[in-house]
């Protein structure tokens, strides 16, 4: 019942905020953007896992959620968000439940290639070096985020992960190469289903990590 409740208000925050974003007074437009990503570290803390994913995970979602509230100095949310994904790719590398395939290794280099040369055309003329630097390393984390989000075995873990980069692929793109209508939309639904997916992968993981053992 605890959990039903949880999502129920995740869902209700998190729509609110994406599609009312505008009605949302300035002051209080942050306060809305943190409680869903609250309410699913409340979530994770309440599920029942296997105790090392779930802790590590949990540290993932509480870095994610530093980086929403510092995102607005660019690289010190890029920084957050970046050891967010480290907590992630730490917790899918340490299960062994699944293999990546083949193909979504090669569309994965094709992907991120692509996006890195990409962007770079738009921020090295500009001379923004630093920040260039700091993107290539954070496609690289989210990349290898994807990647090893298949070692789990959990649709949930991998659904949330390829979220994850659309959401990311998007602000990026928006950010540095062109406006993208409805932009704050897509941006949002895509990272709050990314980090969702992501929370639940804790209860999915361990049930399949059980079965294995069993």
């Amino acid at each position: 019942m605890e959990r039903k409740i949880v999502l129920f208000l995740f869902a209700i925050s998190g729509l609110y905020y994406i599609f009312f974003f505008d009605s949302i007074a300035s002051s209080l437009q942050m306060v809305f953007k943190l409680i869903p990503m609250i309410l699913l570290i409340f979530l994770a803390i309440r599920s029942n896992g296997e105790r090392k994913y779930k802790a590590i995970i949990i540290g993932g979602l509480i870095f994610c959620t530093i980086g929403d509230y510092t995102l607005q100095w660019f690289i010190v949310g890029l920084f957050s968000f970046l050891i967010g994904h480290i907590f992630y790719i730490v917790a899918f590398q340490q299960t062994n439940e699944g293999r990546i395939p083949t193909t979504f290794k090669m569309l994965l280099v094709a992907y991120g290639g692509f996006m890195m040369v990409w962007l770079m055309s738009s921020l090295l003329p500009d001379g923004s070096y630093v920040l260039a630097v700091a993107v290539c390393a954070y496609i690289t984390a989210i990349l290898l985020m994807g990647w090893n989000s298949f070692r789990t075995a959990s649709r949930f873990a991998i659904i949330g992960a390829l979220l994850f980069i659309s959401s990311d692929s998007i602000l990026a793109i928006n950010r540095f190469i062109t406006d993208i209508p409805y932009s704050h939309i897509l941006i949002m639904a895509t990272y709050y289903g990314a980090q969702l997916f992501i929370a639940l992968s804790i209860v999915q993981y361990s049930a399949l990590r059980n079965k294995v053992i069993q």
